[in-house]
Order: C-alpha cells, then structure tokens, then sequence
C-alpha cells in the first residue's frame, strides 16, 4: 500500500491552523469567568510537564539516577532556586549517582 506524505503534511497544516484559528474567529469578548481564566492560565504548564516528564525518567542510564535528578529539581524549584540552579544540580545529581552506579 502507498501513502502519500503530502496528503499527511496537508492534514496536520489544515488541523494545525484550524486549531489556532478557531479560538480567534469565535471568542470575541473577554472571557470573564474566574474558573475558565484560571484553566487557561495553567494549560501551557500542564502542557509542558506533560511533554518533558517521561523524556526525563528515560534520558539517563539508569532509572533510578533519572528518579533522583527529578526529586532533586523538584525540592530545588519548591525552594524558589533559579532555573539554572535547579538544572545544574539535577544534571550534577545524574553525573554523580551515574558514577556509582554503572
């Protein structure tokens, strides 16, 4: 069976531009419920999370170094660090327990 790629590559580009569009074209005013203000703030984050937590258990060696690096940035970022900080110390925490565990 033959697909072609540029049917594929036409479909994502029309899906891709109705999906940004329609939000444009049919909100007009301000949306001012307090609930739907809120889910929109967030959704970038929970977007991103979402995206890069399962790249982070399975970039490093071991599942365990991948574990603690995690743990690591996330007591760092609860304690207000900067994100080079919490990044130099997860990136620290792989290389170190990597060490000793491989």
């Amino acid at each position: 069976m033959h697909h072609n790629v540029y049917i594929y590559i036409a479909v994502m580009a029309g899906v891709t531009y109705l999906i940004r569009m329609l939000p444009l074209t049919l909100i007009r005013k301000e949306i001012k419920n307090k609930f739907i203000r809120s889910f929109l703030y967030y959704v970038p984050y929970v977007t991103l999370a979402v995206m890069t937590f399962p790249s982070i258990l399975s970039a490093t060696g071991s599942v365990w170094s991948a574990w603690a690096a995690l743990a690591v940035g996330i007591i760092l970022a609860w304690f207000g660090q900067s994100l080079l900080t919490v990044s130099v110390a997860a990136c620290l925490t792989v290389f170190v327990l990597e060490l000793f565990i491989v």
